[in-house]
């Protein structure tokens, strides 16, 4: 997880801005619809619906929006394919794309071009997504947490594989089949995650220097602008040098 608490801090600071110009909502209302279309609309019996609801209400969306989201993946009016990219940004980074699209010829495409424009290229299946593994993922800030100590040993207890609390952000992983018992444990205590998803978290990282990693974050923000794209997920190393290079071009 080298990195990745430095990168959700970061991040943190964009997501306020996605969801001023509505991208942030888009996404969030592809996910209700198309969990809702996959396994109904009862959160209690469609754990996929159930994450999709509680991450819509951490963005303040409101009640009837998510409503009606649900409501169109129920009924069927609403189609979209779920499609996983792969790619290579500049300095060898590999990078995973999750997309919703209603027209998979228009989305390959404009990815393509993407890549191709940022330094990059599309790969075929397979080609980086062998240097990720499936994980549940929680971000929260730290000052969340009043004990650190029983904080820590409950997540132990609950099946957390790694806890990282940096400067301002703990960002916890476990296993896929952990995610319900981890999410359980910070119900328990009482803290509201900023974030919780099913990611797709690299087993190794790429070191580049500035100049190409300054190519890969800004394709990288790119592919996170395009409207089919749900998450992108990377192995770039976030180290201190280009951690605070990156704050400051924020």
């Amino acid at each position: 997880m080298a990195g990745h608490s430095k990168w959700a801090q970061i991040k943190r600071k964009k997501a306020a801005v996605d969801a001023k110009r509505g991208a942030l909502f888009t996404r969030l209302v592809r996910e209700l619809t198309v969990a809702a279309r996959q396994g109904g609309a009862n959160p209690d019996f469609n754990p996929r619906l159930r994450l999709a609801i509680q991450n819509a209400r951490r963005a303040n969306m409101p009640k009837d929006v998510i409503e009606r989201a649900i409501s169109k993946g129920d009924s069927g009016a609403e189609q979209y394919t779920e499609v996983m990219y792969e790619g290579y940004a500049p300095g060898g980074v590999a990078v995973l794309i999750e997309a919703m699209t209603d027209n998979t010829n228009r989305t390959v495409s404009q990815l393509r071009t993407l890549f191709s424009r940022g330094g990059g290229s599309l790969a075929t299946s397979g080609a980086v997504s062998y240097l990720f593994v499936r994980k549940g993922v929680f971000t929260l800030p730290a000052e969340r947490i009043p004990d650190e100590e029983r904080f820590l040993e409950a997540l132990i207890e609950g099946g957390a594989e790694d806890v990282e609390i940096g400067e301002g952000t703990a960002v916890i992983t476990c296993a896929f089949e952990d995610f319900g018992a981890v999410q359980a444990v910070l119900d328990r205590l009482g803290i509201e995650p900023e974030e919780a998803s099913l990611a797709w978290v690299p087993t190794s990282y790429v070191q580049v220097g500035w100049e190409e990693a300054q190519k890969a974050i800004r394709l990288i923000e790119q592919l996170e602008d395009h409207d089919d794209v749900q998450k992108v997920y990377h192995n770039l190393a976030m180290t201190d040098e280009i951690a605070a290079k990156y704050a400051e071009a924020s």
